[in-house]
């Protein structure tokens, strides 16, 4: 099957839709050694070239442009090297997608290419990690019906014949995170014997339950707010205890293995969720944020397959730009751009993500657009 422009990809996507394979030239490809990348990861964090960028007065012009030179020129070898993820993302998504819906026909499929403030962040926290051995550069989740459903889509997975390489398993159900967070984590090696250009590629797929995936937005868009990195566990002590001991509480509800350093009684979980849950004022904090956001959908996002979601949290506005499904090294280009636009105001994010239609995007991102009504009502649950 060919098409104008080079041969079609339609052998590695097989589970897509035959009407959106794109030729092969369409998508980025490695442009740099790994050599190359893990040095541009370093430069991104370089303190001495974070400060030349600060706009310290005691530098010299031409110092400064030379630094924001060599700035720049690293977030090109990323943003390539991100942008490679791309093929085999879409490749993972098409069939995360079908084997998704045997299990839950309603499940929710999503995929985005991490931020570079993520990996900036991530390289901070892991001085000796290289950013060529990052496996969530591209990522991809689906959100099932039940924790009964979670494990039926990892079975399905285990027990299928993917050329793909299973690097290895994270299964935070079982062995839940100290912070609270759950859920099931498959990191492959992306392998073609048709396609090698991609090979070798890591990528992190991610499965929840619907309440996993709202205390996991909660929590962002908590982050977001105070601006601290509660998503890594860095932040106030009494945020982070109270995701950890809400974590505990929906493991609880769950029936499934505790929150390690949360109470294992109920009623000492629920007598200290409690507490938190008043003293930080958590419901109206949170219904407040979804009330005051203010939401931009600029011309082309109804029928687009890419968007650029861009939340500023002092302004109250989410930003919604679309792209079709053919568009996707413009909207890999315009992410950077807007990122960088975004860098130096404060608690601004932007994303890449791609899903099945702008009605499913609210669903799979409520953090950007600031909605915790599924946290919220969790919560009272729990607390009673």
């Amino acid at each position: 099957m060919t098409a104008p422009g080079g041969t079609l990809v339609a052998s590695d996507q097989d589970e897509c839709d035959r009407d959106r394979v794109l030729p092969e030239m369409a998508w980025a490809t490695p442009l740099n050694s790994k050599s190359a990348v893990d040095a541009a990861g370093a430069t991104l964090v370089d303190d001495s070239l974070t400060e030349i960028l600060s706009g310290d007065p005691s530098f010299g012009n031409r110092q400064t442009l030379e630094a924001w030179d060599k700035y720049d020129h690293a977030l090109q070898v990323v943003n390539n090297w991100r942008s490679s993820h791309n093929f085999p993302l879409n490749t993972f998504q098409c069939t995360l997608r079908r084997k998704a819906r045997q299990v839950d026909p309603r499940s929710l499929i999503a995929q985005r290419i991490k931020r570079i403030s993520s990996i900036e962040l991530k390289l901070r926290r892991f001085p000796s990690m290289k950013l060529a051995q990052m496996q969530d550069i591209g990522g991809c989740r689906a959100v099932v019906r039940s924790i009964r459903h979670v494990d039926g889509l990892v079975q399905r997975y285990e027990q299928s014949d993917l050329k793909h390489a299973l690097d290895h398993k994270d299964d935070y159900i079982r062995h839940p995170r100290s912070s609270g967070y759950r859920g099931v984590h498959l990191i492959y090696r992306y392998n073609s014997d048709k396609k090698e250009t991609w090979n070798g590629l890591k990528l992190e797929m991610q499965f929840r339950s619907p309440l996993q995936h709202a205390w996991a937005t909660a929590v962002e868009t908590v982050g977001t707010f105070i601006q601290q990195a509660l998503k890594s566990s860095q932040g106030e002590e009494e945020w982070l205890r109270f995701f950890a001991l809400m974590g505990g509480a929906l493991a609880l509800r769950e029936r499934t293995a505790p929150v390690p350093g949360t109470p294992t009684q109920k009623t000492a979980l629920v007598r200290e969720l409690r507490q938190y849950a008043r003293s930080l004022d958590v419901e109206r904090r949170l219904r407040t944020y979804g009330e005051a956001i203010q939401t931009t959908e600029q011309p082309g996002v109804q029928n687009a397959h890419y968007y650029i979601l861009a939340l500023d949290p002092g302004a109250q506005r989410v930003t919604v730009r679309g792209y079709p499904y053919k568009e996707l090294e413009r909207a890999s280009n315009e992410y950077l751009v807007v990122e960088k636009e975004i860098k130096s105001i404060p608690g601004a994010e932007a994303v890449l993500v791609s899903v099945e239609s702008l009605a499913s995007l609210r669903r799979a991102y409520p953090n950007y657009f600031l909605d915790t009504r599924v946290f919220i009502d969790a919560v009272k649950r729990a607390i009673g």
